[in-house]
């Protein structure tokens, strides 16, 4: 008995796991179908707001709002039932378990069905020796039968003439009553009609009293369809004046028309276009600058090791010195197109946003400037590094050697590091930057993000005092360093940021900054605090939103459903502020 109930309770089981799977399978394939009706509900948004529809657009956002709550309610589902799967799956391994402990016992039990199956053979067998007795009892039986069926076949057929001859006489009496009863029913019918005629003159009269009424509801309607005709009346008199003024002109009415609807579709695709080019072109530049980028350490890689074969190891390095001291001179004469050409990592982003008028400004007033003094040497440490540091220290007078110490193939070099330093100067002015390159992993981005991503102060008071800590960390994949170039120029009078340069920071390292806010105005302001690493610049976007007041209804529309004439029915809608500023409404 337990062996079979363990039997039935894993059947039950494994059509349950079934049943789960079945439901689970549904609700992932009903997820999909969601997925992609929300896919298409987003195209079609995005094509009603390029046509400017509103009426379809709230329709289609509804029906947005519908479908992502239905997908969640699915995802909901499908957890409870992926939940429920595996208690059942636990269920049904711990009774699999409990069979196994019962493996002996279920041997021994097919060792005693298998006798009993023999016990039933036997007695089946002793069983149909019983029964051919029997049969051939009842085949005696059957043939007594069939004489008695004979005599009563023939008892019967005299009984059903004397049945016919009775009903024949019964007929002739029923056809009299019958005649009889059809006079009365004619009778009664003929009341019955006379009792319908006053009924439906009854209701004659309560349908044209029904009549009357309809027809004084009838000129309420006319009232409004003469009111909604005129309106037409008008829409078509504009029309026609249109027409009639592209008609003066000389011109084709659904031509000019259609000619219109086309050329406004073709500047949208013509300026859809000159967005794309403009994004290929300076995806291009970029590329073509990273090809440089990378020729010029290939071509410097090259020229050291074919001055290391060639055996002018101590002319290569008292080279390497002189173009650096050039370096160093040229950074002192060109201080201030540098402070003008390093501007904030946001005049790079939207450098093909700006336009002329931004340079008759830029003449009038100058660039921000990226730091002071004690800035610009901290840069030149951290970012002007040698490729051998042992010899950045040490002094040596390059005009004490003597011409005739240099040999044709040192004049070569020279002349080859001279462009390669002239480059990396022009490099260093402009601000740009290699990328890192590690073994498997070509790192693109920026070298720092900012936690949060956004400094953004809410609902401020003039006169107050505001501090937010944000922390920049390292994603790039090397030791990488960074310092503070400074906030926007419109902000420099509200915002003060403490920043302690953290020095080197290993990757996944992070160093924080504390920036101080205080109003003197009431307005909204936007602006980014800028920093300089030595992968690039970056900047993290600054915010300041003023008090404000957001008024919003629970509704968006008002539905009073279906109403009888003369019916009052009211709906009642809650205006809620949600911003911090109170206000008055009407």
């Amino acid at each position: 008995r337990n062996i079979k109930e363990l039997d039935d309770l894993a059947k039950e089981k494994e059509l349950v796991v079934q049943k789960a799977k079945d439901k689970l399978s549904t609700c992932q394939l009903r997820i999909k179908m969601l997925a992609k009706q929300l896919d298409y509900g987003v195209t079609e948004i995005e094509k009603e707001e390029e046509a400017g529809n509103v009426a379809a657009l709230s329709c289609l956002q509804a029906m947005h709002r519908r479908l992502c709550t239905e997908l969640q309610k699915e995802k909901d589902f499908e957890l409870k039932i992926a939940l429920a799967l595996k208690e059942n799956m636990l269920e049904m391994w711990q009774i699999e378990t409990e069979q196994g402990k019962y493996e002996i016992y279920r041997e021994q039990l097919k060792k005693h069905e298998e006798e009993l199956e023999m016990q039933y053979q036997e007695q089946a067998e002793g069983r149909i020796w019983k029964e051919k007795i029997a049969a051939l009892q009842a085949e005696e039986n059957r043939q007594s039968r069939a004489k008695k069926q004979e005599k009563a076949q023939k008892e019967y057929e005299e009984r059903h003439k004397k049945i016919l001859e009775d009903a024949k006489r019964n007929h002739e009496k029923a056809v009299c009553f019958l005649r009889k009863s059809m006079a009365r029913i004619h009778e009664k019918n003929a009341r019955e009609e006379e009792k319908t005629q006053e009924h439906m003159e009854r209701r004659i009269q309560a349908v044209l009293s029904l009549k009357t009424s309809i027809t004084s509801n009838r000129e309420k309607l006319q009232t409004l369809q003469v009111w909604r005709k005129a309106r037409a009346f008008k829409a078509m008199k504009q029309e026609m004046k249109m027409r009639e003024a592209i008609l003066a002109e000389g011109g084709n009415v659904a031509k000019e028309i259609l000619l219109h609807k086309r050329l406004l579709e073709h500047e949208k695709k013509r300026q859809a276009s000159r967005e794309q080019q403009k994004s290929r072109k300076i995806e291009i530049v970029s590329q073509i600058l990273k090809e440089k980028a990378s020729i010029h350490k290939q071509k410097r890689s090259q020229s050291c090791i074919k001055a290391v074969k060639g055996g002018a190891k101590l002319e290569d390095s008292l080279w390497r010195m002189r173009t650096w001291q050039y370096i160093e001179k040229t950074c002192k004469q060109s201080a201030g197109a540098t402070s003008q050409l390093w501007c904030s990592p946001s005049a790079y982003s939207s450098a093909g946003e700006r336009t002329a008028s931004v340079g008759e400004d830029s003449e009038k007033t100058p660039h921000p400037v990226l730091c002071e003094s004690g800035d610009e040497k901290e840069r030149d440490e951290s970012l002007v590094e040698p490729e051998f540091p042992g010899l950045w220290s040490q002094e040596c007078d390059f005009h004490k050697i003597s011409k005739e110490e240099m040999d044709p193939k040192q004049l070569a070099t020279r002349v080859v590091k001279k462009d390669t330093f002239e480059k990396k100067v022009e490099a260093f002015q402009t601000g740009t930057s290699h990328k890192q390159i590690v073994p498997g992993h070509d790192y693109k981005g920026c070298g720092f993000y900012s936690k949060p991503s956004c400094i953004h102060f809410k609902d401020f008071d003039v006169g107050q005092i505001y501090k937010k800590k944000i922390f920049l960390i390292n994603a790039s994949y090397n030791v990488n360093s960074c310092r503070l170039v400074g906030v926007s120029e419109w902000l420099k009078d509200f915002i003060s940021i403490h920043f302690v340069p953290p020095g080197k920071l290993s990757s996944g390292m992070s160093c924080e900054t504390v920036v101080t806010f205080k109003p003197m105005r009431n307005e909204t302001l936007e602006g980014e605090v800028m920093f300089m690493a030595q992968t690039g610049p970056f900047s993290v976007p600054l915010k300041c939103t003023a008090k404000r007041c957001i008024l919003a209804l629970d509704k968006e529309l008002i539905d009073f459903g279906s109403h009888v004439v003369g019916e009052t029915i009211s709906r009642t809608i809650n205006l809620t502020n949600s911003g911090a500023l109170g206000t008055r409404f009407r």
